[in-house]
């Protein structure tokens, strides 16, 4: 550990196992802290323009391919009536762009985001591929959108580890993206946390991951 300097090879052989344990002991206990600290909101955040958080019920809000954006039905709803008595054209409650009329213009707008790098794009795209049963290269959208901070593809990435789709299956993994997705605010993903506590006899684990869920 680069924290400690030691005065000779023989002290640092001597205290290193000591330490090595102290610091593993240290880095779990602050992995705990953030682990099980209550998220500020879920990890779909806010509505961009009323700024009410979003519902968890993905029917009741729209990704805009054009910009990235979830919108609630309320303020789409409303921007929709906004247009309608000013005739005007039909466009991104968010950014205003003028929507495309076909889902091939839709699919060209999320390809544009995707290559600015947009995470949300990234794991759209991911779920795409996901859909069309080529594993593979929605594995590598839900990695690429994952290490830009993506919650849903750390989510995304846990169910592909655990079902063996697309990669090989590894426990140790599935559950790494899981408490990623946790610690964003991914309320199923702290489920899942809060079952596999269980089925391990970690109660008290469990249902502290039950009580941050019920909350989100």
């Amino acid at each position: 550990c680069d924290l400690v300097r030691y005065c000779s090879v023989g002290c640092e052989q001597e205290d290193k196992l000591q330490h090595e344990q102290g610091c593993k002991k240290r880095a779990a206990e602050l992995r705990d802290e953030l682990l099980f600290k209550q998220p500020e909101s879920s990890h779909l955040g806010d509505c961009p323009i009323c700024c009410l958080p979003l519902p968890l019920d993905k029917r009741k809000s729209t990704v805009y391919h054009c910009c990235s954006k979830l919108v609630c039905d309320g303020c789409a709803y409303a921007d929709l009536k906004r247009e309608y008595e000013r005739r005007l054209i039909h466009s991104c409650p968010f950014c205003r762009k003028a929507l495309p009329k076909t889902y091939g213009g839709s699919n060209k707008n999320r390809m544009k985001r995707v290559e600015a790098n947009d995470p949300v794009a990234m794991n759209r795209e991911g779920l795409n591929q996901y859909d069309k049963g080529d594993y593979s290269k929605a594995f590598e959208y839900f990695t690429k959108a994952s290490g830009l901070g993506d919650v849903q593809a750390h989510y995304n990435l846990s169910c592909m580890y655990h079902s063996g789709k697309g990669v090989e299956k590894d426990r140790r993994k599935e559950i790494h993206h899981l408490e990623e997705a946790a610690i964003g605010g991914h309320p199923l993903a702290r489920f899942n946390l809060a079952c596999s506590e269980k089925e391990s006899g970690n109660i008290e684990r469990a249902l502290k991951h039950l009580i941050i869920a019920a909350k989100e």
